[in-house]
């Protein structure tokens, strides 16, 4: 065992404590996956993620991401949080204003070259969602039929259960204690805000990875939702999307439009920076 650089951070909320937690060790080297999985279930956040040495000559660091009970290959607010407690402690990008992140999906670009860092969303594989997995979500969350506008499974690294619903209050009405954790697979929701809200689209996503009934803020899910709905003009401009209001958290995450490229980004907040024995 040794001392290892160790940051908690809270990502996606412009508010610090109001948006998602992440564990970072910053120097991972050295530990194998059952050490890195062993600590991800005692830190007992939704992810927790350890930043080694690079193996593609392009990256800056290779990031690996742990649930409590799994790895996964990508996932939004550790993609985001990681790398701003790496440039706090001290790592310098190759290329100025961008971090490439190398993780299980490949290399994911992040933009730093604004107060507000973003990341370059994963492709996305988009599937219509078969007649009978969507009745099963709405019958497991009472979900009238007429509420909902598009459904689809995305796939990003995590897979996706999505639905655009009418409007972001019937969003937040929906229970999250209906999902039974673990028979339900992760289900993803979105529903316009009105003009007068100061976000475009509130986001809640159900049943996620870590065990809980519903996640604080999702980047990864916002990064495949964002594909989705440019695919076919539903959304052709920035826009902002609040996540976590059910439960209390202030998550803002920003959808930005650049070329071919969708990007995802957020507040960062270090909220602990010392050192871990592992």
């Amino acid at each position: 065992m040794e001392n290892r650089r160790f940051i908690q951070c809270d990502v996606f909320s412009p508010i610090p404590t109001s948006g998602n937690g992440l564990a970072v060790v910053v120097d991972g080297d050295g530990l194998s996956d059952e050490q890195m999985q062993t600590f991800a279930a005692w830190t007992n956040l939704a992810e927790t993620t350890f930043i080694l040495p690079p193996t593609e000559p392009l990256a800056d660091y290779h990031l690996k991401i742990f649930t409590t009970s799994r790895e996964m290959l990508f996932a939004g607010h550790p993609t985001l949080g990681s790398c701003a407690a790496w440039l706090h402690a001290g790592g310098v990008p190759k290329e100025k204003g961008l971090v490439r992140q190398e993780c299980g999906v490949g290399i994911v670009d992040i933009d730093v070259s604004n107060r507000l860092f973003a990341f370059v969303a994963p492709p996305t594989k988009i599937e219509a969602m078969p007649e009978l997995q969507l009745k099963g979500i709405l019958d497991t969350l009472d979900i009238p039929v007429g509420q909902v506008l598009h459904a689809a499974i995305l796939d990003n690294g995590p897979v996706w259960q999505v639905l655009q619903m009418e409007n972001a209050d019937q969003v937040l009405a929906v229970d999250s204690s209906l999902v039974k954790w673990p028979e339900d697979k992760p289900v993803g929701l979105i529903g316009a805000h009105g003009s007068d809200h100061e976000c475009d689209y509130e986001v809640r996503m159900l049943a996620p990875s870590s065990g809980m009934s519903e996640d604080p803020i999702t980047g990864s899910l916002n990064a495949a939702l964002a594909h989705w709905l440019t695919s076919d003009g539903r959304i052709n401009a920035s826009v902002t999307i609040a996540q976590g209001t059910r439960i209390n958290r202030h998550g803002r995450v920003s959808v930005q439009l650049r070329s071919d490229d969708v990007l995802i980004g957020g507040d960062t907040h270090v909220l602990i920076d010392g050192l871990v024995n592992l």
